[in-house]
């Protein structure tokens, strides 16, 4: 069970300074949270790549190619934001192995503002036909596969940490299932008992064995059921 007044590290992106919050007030980790994260972090790599080659169609003349690569820019963007700041949807920081990702030895959050800033600076140099529009472009085609490189690398961050989330939920729940096997162990025990003292009474134990007779099913079903849980655990 989660501690409600957990403290978690967090880095700021804009100041660059460790911050620290509730955990209370991050999103719940689960299944779909790390999914949302991996899309996320696979929508940066995708429009990294829309962004740069519309861009460059951009530049030369056709039409509509700027307004498709801000579009791009614009998704890129929000991904990052929400990966990095969190959203309503997805926790933001979360684990040292995700800051240390963004602002650790990898510097992935310093190259990806980098990256948006510049293409940025590309689009509005491109549509007003500025002199150093050339240079900006080549330079962000320059950095296109080092900057896709990391975002790869930031990706594995968020499959590893799905595949250790779903490790630590499958052991948890055969944890819980053998927990419930044996009080339902336990239960048929004292309903075997129940039986035995309720034929012992006899005219005046028969509602009694009845009911011992129930919880005795119920007990089975709970054990069967745990059975099959147990058995999709260790799938």
């Amino acid at each position: 069970m989660a501690v409600s007044g957990q403290i978690k590290l967090v880095q700021n992106s804009d100041t660059g300074k460790s911050e620290t919050t509730s955990a209370a007030d991050t999103k719940p980790l689960s299944g779909e949270v790390f999914g949302a994260l991996i899309n996320l972090s696979g929508r940066r790599r995708f429009t990294s790549q829309r962004l740069v080659l519309y861009a460059v169609l951009a530049s030369q003349g056709h039409e509509g190619a700027t307004s498709i690569a801000r579009e791009a820019l614009a998704l890129f963007r929000g991904a990052h934001t929400a990966l990095v700041k969190g959203s309503d949807t997805v926790p933001g920081i979360f684990c040292e192995e995700v800051r240390e990702a963004y602002f650790g030895k990898l510097d992935g959050d310093a190259q990806i503002v980098y990256f948006i800033n510049l293409a940025e600076r590309t689009l509005n140099a491109i549509d007003d036909s500025l002199r150093d529009a050339p240079t900006l472009l080549e330079e962000l085609v320059r950095i296109t596969t080092p900057m896709l490189g990391v975002l790869n690398q930031i990706t594995s961050v968020y499959e590893d940490q799905s595949k250790r989330h779903a490790l630590l939920m499958k052991k948890q729940l055969r944890g819980i299932m053998t927990d419930i096997e044996t009080i339902a162990k336990q239960a048929k025990m004292v309903s075997f008992n129940a039986r035995i003292v309720a034929a012992r009474a006899g005219q005046a134990g028969k509602e009694f064995s009845v009911v011992a007779g129930v919880l005795s099913n119920i007990t089975t079903e709970i054990d069967d059921l745990v059975k099959v849980a147990l058995s999709g655990a260790a799938a």
